[in-house]
């Protein structure tokens, strides 16, 4: 018998549909996801139960997200300021008041000051292709603006990585259920990278053994069979070791080493000066633990690494990358599927960058500014000539993730400093705008997107009209720049060109794969051998100049250098500093356990786990899943300062200063605290974040940030 649906079932199923979409952020899942619309509005948010990596499944960022963008404190319309800056007050304009008020005034800017006046601040708000990180390059490339460096995340493990092994798409993570021994490193996949989660499981039911290496006993670690704590920066000493105890007791893959790697003799001579006592001494892992760490990993074959951004958040970041890169050629873990090491398979995906920067419009000798430096920029500490007099802000919300947050603030108050957001929600930057523009989300735009964490190209497709008068940020660029008259193609193309360029859709990994098709299909994993039989480096063939893994890189005699793609397709001005060919030991700036401490703690600052950097850390759900912002100190750290758990504490250095509660625990061990990043500033005790007080230094490569280089001194507040 057939089922018969009431009139009203009836009626509203002939009224719904089912759109493929794709998350947007800037997660390593890029989950395929399913949205339900009755009547033009998204009822449901779901994950795509045949997408094999997303299975079914949300994370608590994302599994509301129809609240999100139907949230009433969504920007719906373009406002100008009426208060003070800094006082949320505006007031709704039309697009074209919008328009015309910022061409005027970038105009105006670059005919009595010079275009480098004009800097844009942006990230990955967003990860799509079309909106995400490069959207507004051609645009500030053709206007001459100052070139914006954005190096928040895995710029230095980039370098590193390519230095060693080239741009690698590395391992497929659906392989992880053929690894025996699994070290994870500075990550914390049940938090920020949930999807990866079972398979990890499921090699452990087949009796892999998974080994965490973090300062903090996180969500990741208590799954673990071993968590080993490290003290934070000193990563490199123990993987140095790691590889002083493999060659010196004869464990490296003499045959794999010997036709696949280069500078096997110059890197055993280099890790002779670095014997397990004396990482001991750094890392706080006593030296026999890191023995069987490295006998272990060496003999469990096939063995995988997967690190995490955090991974490059010290002074010696690039080394650590470049140590743990070595690792899987000095042990032949690259033989068979399930071995080796994953930080970004993105490197499979043929994105056609150059149809997405607009490099050839950058001026030759065009100035480079990183964004770590932004409240030094706009404060004039920097000294620069000319001086910043414009900022537009897109896909970022720098007063929380950037550092120096009272130098920020100040900059952001200048009187003469012209600044444009476009945001969905009134952030803590939004509040510093003189003009604010409503974006659009995912649901609300089309977009395609390629993954730091799989191999599945997915396609996001619209399933609701734009909410007010938001728009895409490549609707954004489209009108700015025909408002500012630039008659170049960037400015003219829509969505579907847009997309039609991103792609070398020739290539054979996208054999079969169309713009029409992932349109009907949603996603397609890239045509890549199955996971079962992916093992692309068992017989060398690294994309490095040699062709092998580089213990000694050629790419060293570069010097220091950021990958174009973080730099708006510059080349010029890069930092240049002399690199090692070899890894080394690079002490961390700022510790806790230096002769020079004095009562001072380590602090890190974790990604948060019902955030996604600063995005949704103003969603309800959010909130009370994460709970009110906290310091986490060992009780023997707390006895020392009379702190009690639930007490009040002030944290603060020579930088700055916040208040957060504390939570005494043994989640972190002596001389460690952590404060999860991502919290707003408007919602925390005296209006400052962890970012008020971590620092703007530079690690040795890519310009990657120190974060993790941050002691403080905590007391009652």
């Amino acid at each position: 018998m057939t089922a018969v649906l009431p009139d009203s079932e009836s009626d509203t199923a002939a009224r719904t549909r089912t759109v493929r979409a794709a998350c947007p952020h800037d997660c390593p899942d890029t989950c395929a996801m399913r949205v339900t619309v009755v009547d033009g509005v998204a009822t449901e948010v779901r994950g795509d139960p045949d997408h094999p990596f997303t299975q079914g499944g949300l994370c608590v960022k994302l599994n509301n997200f129809v609240d999100t963008v139907y949230s009433p404190g969504r920007v719906l319309y373009p406002m100008r300021r009426t208060g003070p800056k800094g006082s949320g007050q505006f007031a709704r304009i039309s697009w074209d008041e919008a328009l015309d008020e910022i061409a005027t005034r970038f105009h105006e800017i670059a005919d009595t000051y010079g275009p480098e006046a004009i800097l844009p601040a942006s990230y990955l708000g967003t990860q799509g292709i079309l909106n995400g990180l490069n959207v507004g390059d051609p645009f500030f490339n053709k206007l001459g603006a100052t070139i914006s460096e954005r190096t928040y995340c895995d710029s230095g493990a980039s370098t590193a990585y390519v230095m060693t092994l080239g741009p690698a798409a590395g391992v497929d993570p659906e392989s992880f259920v053929h690894s025996k021994f699994i070290l994870i490193w500075a990550c914390n996949p049940i938090s920020t990278n949930l999807h990866l989660w079972p398979f990890i499981a499921e090699a452990q039911r087949r009796g892999a053994k998974v080994v965490v290496v973090d300062p903090l006993r996180t969500k990741t670690a208590k799954h673990a069979d071993w968590h080993i704590p490290i003290r934070p920066g000193t990563d490199t000493a123990l993987a140095l070791a790691m590889m002083h105890v493999i060659i010196g007791e004869g464990l490296h893959d003499a045959d794999y080493v010997a036709n696949h790697t280069v500078g096997f003799d110059e890197l055993a001579e280099r890790v002779r000066q670095y014997p397990p006592e004396w990482a001991a001494e750094q890392t706080g892992v006593p030296a026999d633990d890191i023995r069987t760490l490295a006998r272990e990993y060496a003999t469990t074959q096939p063995s995988m690494i997967r690190i995490g951004v955090a991974i490059e958040r010290h002074a010696g970041g690039g080394q650590t990358v470049r140590a743990l890169t070595c690792l899987p050629g000095l042990v032949g873990a690259w033989r068979r599927p399930g071995g080796g090491i994953l930080a970004l398979p993105l490197w499979a995906f043929p994105v056609n960058w150059p149809a997405l920067l607009g490099a050839e419009l950058i001026r030759p000798g065009t100035r480079v500014v990183n964004q770590f430096l932004l409240g030094r920029a706009l404060t004039g500490e920097l000294e620069l000539d000319p001086p910043i007099q414009a900022l537009m802000v897109y896909n970022t919300n720098p007063l929380v993730v950037c550092p120096e947050q009272d130098k920020l603030l100040a900059g952001l108050a200048r009187e003469d400093l012209f600044t444009v957001v476009s945001e969905h929600f009134q952030t803590d930057t939004a509040d510093y705008a003189d003009i604010v523009l409503p974006a659009t989300t995912q649901l609300e735009q089309d977009d395609v997107m390629f993954s730091w964490g799989h191999f599945y190209i997915t396609r996001n497709n619209r399933a609701i009209e734009p909410l007010g008068e938001a728009i895409p940020n490549t609707e954004l660029f489209r009108r700015l720049g025909q408002r500012m008259g630039f008659p170049e193609p960037y400015f003219t193309r829509t969505d579907d060109e847009m997309i039609a360029a991103a792609f070398d859709w020739s290539a054979p990994q996208m054999e079969g794969i169309t713009p029409e098709s992932l349109a009907t299909d949603g996603w397609a994993r890239l045509r890549l051998p199955d996971a079962d039989s992916y093992a692309p480096y068992a017989e060398g063939g690294f994309p490095t100049p040699s062709g092998k893994v580089e213990f000694t890189a050629a790419a060293a005699a570069m010097g220091n250098f950021v990958l174009g793609l973080f730099r708006q397709g510059s080349e010029e001005h890069q930092p240049g500093q002399a690199v090692d060919p070899l890894p080394h030991w690079i002490p961390p700036r700022e510790s806790a356990f230096g002769p020079d401490a004095g009562n001072r703690l380590n602090l890190v600052s974790p990604k948060s786990h019902a955030y996604l950097n600063s995005s949704f850390a103003d969603q309800p759900q959010q909130r009370r899943i994460q709970g009110e912002p906290a310091l986490l100190i060992h009780p023997s750290d707390a006895a020392a300062r009379n702190i009690a758990d639930g007490d009040a504490v002030r944290v603060h250095n020579e930088r700055g200063s916040f208040v957060v509660v504390a939570k005494v625990t043994d989640e972190t061990g002596p001389g460690v605290v952590a404060v999860h990043m991502g919290g707003w500033r408007k919602h925390a005790k005296e209006l400052a974040t962890v970012s008020a007080v971590t620092p703007f230094e530079f690690a040795d490569l890519g310009n990657a940030p120190t974060f993790s280089d941050t002691w403080v001194e905590v007391d009652l507040a």
